[in-house]
């Protein structure tokens, strides 16, 4: 800024006129005006100068650059400087002399876009650590002012450990260096990171030369992740691994730390160049196991809650890290192969018994079943030979249906012993499962846990009846209801099933009967200890056509019979008084009656 220059006052002019009023008559207004200009800064519009603040309030700034007239600049133009005051020296740049209202029109924004290129190379070039204001946020960081320039601020490399809220940088003032300049597209990059990395840097290489396992350190929790947690230990990053975190079981480190909390860990071990540091929690406290109760022991009965679930078994917390195993075998009775999520699952809080307990290896063993008394163990008092019951169907096999009278109780009902009457392929055309189905008790298996059980028998045996109404030769009315190879499946009265071989089902005019035909049937076999009843149409009318052969047979015989007495009758009245004439007339008469005798 140019310096003011002093003009010496005229030697000639006349005091008493001017405080009289009267005018000086002796100097011109050229010469008046000339000497005026001479006192003032000489300035040029769209130059840069320097020029002093020498007042401000919130929305506006006056700068004074040694015209005659002061300028006033929008304060947003400063908002990168909160620090701004009166007397400080700015760079301005002259937009006007003087506009309409004869006021000097400044910018200090257009000063420092006009010098900024250089300067922000210049900031580049020197490591020169540089103020900026962050206007906004935009994909991936800030939008930075620096010198007027709109720079580039990675969210990275605003500080050193992760920024959650970016939203409260906006509108701050901060310290950064340049790290990069594209030339071409004129970009500039930005960082704070790299202001506060050389300090801990240092701090890093002095916590890091005196680290030690077991050494106990207070750190601040830097960022939560869904396997642990990294802990800020002053410039150095450690890993708390979640099953470090606690002696109990941890779903989300989020239950256990939260973010910027301050807590001690105790190192666990570090690579050799102790850039990976794994830190522990849970280790600052006794293990649970050894404040396990000292009295409890097997058979003792514990409550706890259900951590996690697997086909074979739940693992139950009893206390915070002391977990047993309820195998699914020991949740029930049954021996039905089920699977650990039928009983129960996680978060249930549940009653057990301990079976095992190693306080060495710090494992133990649970069971639910054991609540409950066997039931084997009274099994002919409970559920008797010939006792009936209401049973559960479990399960279907091609010989038979498993049934459950109770948890723990199973029977097999053998598919012969299904029914009476019909004829059952598999147990799923009776039955299905889950189903109720009444059954008495035939057979106890206590050594295998099994009882033997029949359907059929809360009914009485029909064959007995059967028996007197289907007897060999009886001709019943059938339907047939199934066609096989070997022959057909005939529906008879009452409820009952015969079978009938194909040469049987040869109807008289020679066609085969078909499906759902309606026909007599003749019982040829009835075997009441098979159940069985074999049947024939084609005996019906061939046992006919025989029975009527027969007796024509029989009246033909009947009459040859009666001729052939007729005939010795004859003879015999004759002869007493034979003659020649009268052989001769006895062998005609023997030649008629035996011609007779032919037709």
């Amino acid at each position: 800024m140019e310096n003011l220059k002093n003009v010496a006052p005229l030697e000639d002019f006349n005091w008493e006129a001017y405080e009289s009023g009267e005018t000086v008559a002796n100097v011109s207004h050229e010469e008046l005006e000339k000497a005026y200009d001479n006192t003032l800064n000489k300035v040029n519009d769209r130059e840069v100068v320097d020029g002093t603040v020498i007042a401000m309030n919130k929305r506006e700034v006056v700068v004074n650059i040694g015209f005659k007239s002061d300028g006033i600049i929008p304060m947003s133009e400063f908002r990168y400087n909160p620090e701004l005051k009166v007397g400080d020296t700015v760079e301005v740049y002259i937009e006007n002399q003087e506009d309409k209202k004869g006021q000097l029109v400044l910018s200090h924004r257009k000063a420092r876009a006009t010098r900024s290129w250089d300067r922000v190379n210049a900031a580049l070039e020197n490591e020169e650590i540089i103020k900026g204001y962050i206007k906004c946020r935009t994909k991936g960081g800030m939008i930075v002012d620096v010198f007027g320039i709109e720079a580039f601020l990675p969210g990275s490399q605003i500080d050193v450990k992760p920024i959650r809220d970016y939203d409260v940088f906006v509108g701050k003032t901060m310290e950064f260096k340049v790290v990069k300049i594209n030339q071409e597209f004129k970009n500039v990059v930005v960082s704070h990171k790299a202001l506060i990395e050389a300090e801990l840097e240092q701090q890093k290489k002095e916590i890091i030369s005196k680290l030690e396992k077991g050494q106990v350190l207070e750190g601040t929790v830097k960022n939560i992740t869904s396997y642990g947690v990294f802990i800020d230990l002053g410039g150095v990053d450690g890993l708390i691994h979640i099953t470090d975190l606690s002696w109990g079981r941890v779903s989300d480190p989020k239950e256990v730390v939260e973010l910027d909390q301050k807590l001690n860990v105790v190192i666990l071990d570090f690579d050799d160049e102790k850039k990976r540091i794994a830190l522990g929690l849970k280790q600052l406290t006794p293990h649970p196991w050894d404040a396990l109760d000292a009295n409890l022991q097997v058979g003792d009965h514990v409550t706890g809650k259900v951590v996690v679930m697997a086909d074979y078994g739940a693992f139950i917390e009893i206390a915070p890290g002391v977990e047993g195993l309820i195998h699914v075998s020991e949740m029930s009775w049954s021996q039905h192969l089920r699977s650990a999520q039928d009983f129960m699952k996680v978060g249930d809080e549940v009653e057990a018994v301990v079976l095992t307990l190693d306080r060495d290896e710090r494992k133990m063993s649970l069971g639910i079943k054991q609540l409950k008394a066997d039931p084997w163990e009274t099994i002919e008092e409970k559920y008797p030979i010939a006792s009936k019951h209401t049973a559960k169907v479990r399960n279907f096999t091609n010989f038979g249906v498993f049934v459950e009278i109770e948890e723990g109780v199973d029977g097999l009902i053998h598919i012969s012993d299904l029914s009476w009457t019909k004829k059952v392929k598999h147990p799923s055309e009776f039955t299905q499962i889950g189903a109720d189905i009444e059954v008495q008790v035939l057979e106890i298996d206590k050594e295998n846990r099994r009882l033997s059980l029949g359907h059929k028998q809360l009914e009485e045996n029909p064959w007995d009846v059967f028996e007197t109404v289907f007897t060999v030769g009886s001709v019943h009315e059938g339907t047939i209801i199934e066609l096989l190879d070997k022959g057909a499946v005939v529906a008879l009265p009452y409820g009952v099933e015969g079978f009938a071989t194909p040469k049987h089902l040869v109807k008289e005019d020679g066609k085969q009967a078909q499906l759902e035909e309606k026909i007599e049937f003749k019982v040829i076999e009835f075997n009441k200890d098979a159940k069985r009843i074999i049947l024939s149409h084609s005996r019906i009318y061939e046992d006919a056509a025989k029975a009527e052969e027969r007796a024509e047979k029989k009246a033909a015989k009947k009459q040859q019979q009666a001729a052939k007495k007729e005939e010795a009758q004859v003879i015999q009245n004759q002869a007493a008084s034979t003659t020649l004439g009268d052989i001769d007339a006895l062998a005609a008469l023997k030649e008629q009656l035996e011609a007779k005798s032919k037709k």
